[in-house]
């Protein structure tokens, strides 16, 4: 049967209207597929390098006053604790700059001394804690510093646990990344109570849960899902990071006494 002859004059429009897309829609179309492909391929590495930014810009604010030129001198033990915590930065920039030019057996082998350097971090973290606050309950005279070793441990449990994790992970890179993701964001604890409002208001863990939330939100974006590693691991920070300010803030009883014995008072 032939088909029917259709006039020259005929708006062929009003045969498909479904078939044109207006170009607002074709540019919304192409600009959420831009963004996903993005957060898909740069999202750790932006990450890694965002973290370092702020960990630069933290620090450059009291590593002076603070450390270089002290009055009264720190610890010796803090340099080193400031160094390895640098190095962790270095790394995880690094790591993240691997994976995104494919060196992947570069990464790996890394990756084992990124093992090692975590295990130093939590044990230095430990002791360089109850050294320092000791040294503010003693020299500097801070009362309520004592208190404050929840946080400082918390940050190496949540730490540790992750990287544990990470490493038992290491051969599933959907876990592992996102494992080592939440560990690095723990650690921004150490970087936003520098910052004098954010510190001074105890808002250090919801600052740096922020930056675990945009890790959901790419999830999000990319895969229309949330992985597993945020949908239990991040409930379980939460509880932690809440747990340990309430013993920072309120203080009670049981918690004094046992800051005194550990710090020695």
């Amino acid at each position: 049967m032939r088909d029917p002859i259709i006039p020259r004059s005929f708006d062929k429009s009003l045969v498909l209207p479904s078939a044109r897309v207006p170009a607002s829609v074709q540019r919304g179309v192409t600009a959420a597929k831009q963004l996903k492909r993005f957060l898909s391929r740069y999202f750790y590495f932006c990450a890694a390098l965002g973290m370092a930014g702020l960990a630069v810009w933290a620090f450059s604010h009291t590593i002076d006053a603070r450390l270089l030129h002290a009055n009264p001198p720190r610890p010796r033990l803090l340099w080193f604790h400031g160094a390895i915590f640098a190095a962790w930065i270095v790394l995880f920039v690094a790591q993240s700059a691997l994976v995104r030019v494919r060196k992947v057996v570069v990464h790996r082998a890394l990756g084992w001394f990124g093992a090692g350097l975590a295990a130093t971090m939590v044990v230095s973290g430990c002791i360089v804690s109850v050294v320092m606050l000791r040294f503010e309950a003693t020299v500097l005279h801070l009362k309520s510093a004592a208190s404050f070793l929840s946080i400082l441990w918390c940050d190496m449990i949540i730490f540790g646990a992750c990287m544990g994790m990470a490493i038992y992970f290491r051969k599933r890179p959907e876990y592992h990344r996102r494992l080592v993701f939440l560990a690095s964001c723990q650690l921004m604890q150490a970087a936003f109570v520098r910052f004098h409002y954010i510190g001074y208001h105890d808002l250090f863990y919801p600052a740096l849960d922020v930056l675990i939330v945009a890790g959901i939100l790419r999830d999000f974006v990319v895969d229309s899902r949330i992985h597993k590693v945020y949908i239990y691991g991040f409930p379980a920070m939460i509880v932690l990071q809440a747990w340990a300010t309430y013993l920072q803030r309120v203080n009670p009883g049981w918690w004094h006494a046992a800051t005194q014995a550990i710090l020695g008072l």
